[in-house]
This record gives C-alpha cells, sequence and structure tokens, in this order.
C-alpha cells in the first residue's frame, strides 16, 4: 500500500497565474507559504498546481496573503532547460480540494478579495 496526500495550511506567496485552455479546462499556479512553530525560523515554500473548478476559485478569490487551506498530492515536474539542455525538476503539490480559510473581515482589512470561513491569523504570524 502507498500513499501519497499532503495537507496545507499557509498563505499565497502571490496571486495566482491562471491559464484557460480552448477545452475549457483552466488551471491556476501559486506558491504557498507554510510557517513553522518557531517564529525564528523560515516559512516553508511551496508550488501549488489547482485545476477545474478549484482553479477557477483561486482565480476569482486568492490573492496574495490569503489564507488558504488545500489537500492534494506531492508530485515532480521534470523538464529539459531550453538554454542549457539539462533536466530540471521542481517540487508540486498537485491540490485535490481548496478551502478559503481566512474570515471576510480579514479580507477587507487587507485589502483583497475572497471570502472563505474561520479567523486567520494575527498580522505578527503572516510570513511577509
Amino acid at each position: 500500500m502507498s500513499v501519497n496526500s499532503v495537507t496545507l495550511v499557509g498563505r499565497a506567496g502571490r496571486d495566482p497565474e491562471v491559464r484557460y485552455f480552448e477545452s475549457g479546462t483552466v488551471v491556476a499556479n501559486l506558491t504557498m507559504a507554510v510557517n513553522r512553530r518557531s517564529r525564528d525560523d523560515e516559512p516553508d515554500w511551496f508550488n501549488l498546481e489547482i485545476w477545474g473548478k478549484q482553479a477557477q476559485v483561486a482565480a476569482d478569490y486568492v490573492k496574495k496573503g490569503s489564507l488558504l487551506g488545500v489537500i492534494g498530492s506531492f508530485k515532480l515536474d521534470r523538464w529539459t532547460d531550453r538554454n542549457t539542455g539539462e533536466e530540471r525538476t521542481k517540487p508540486v503539490v498537485r491540490v485535490d480540494r481548496l478551502e478559503l480559510l481566512g474570515s471576510k473581515r480579514d479580507a477587507e482589512a487587507s485589502n483583497f478579495g475572497g471570502g472563505g470561513f474561520g479567523d486567520g491569523p494575527s498580522e505578527e504570524e503572516v510570513p511577509f
């Protein structure tokens, strides 16, 4: 038996980059910062890939700094660098479920749109 499951709660590091395909499929890519328990530690950064309806939700509501919860799986993107010909890899979390966790009050105070559930961390807990 094998398991490939990733669960993260953190803040969007940037607005999502969204692409629409002729087939109607949507994909959104963004980064997420996840704080460690100690305030002295730097946050861990993750690349997220979101497809379909969840990607459209990200496009419409996620902005830099939005508090998010994601459940997905780990994958390793591989490609050949056009300039050097070297093999490259990038770890990515393919998101199956996206939760908008910041409250409406947090979104308005931070000057970005979005909605969700629960109270987000205080301003001191944000990694940027």
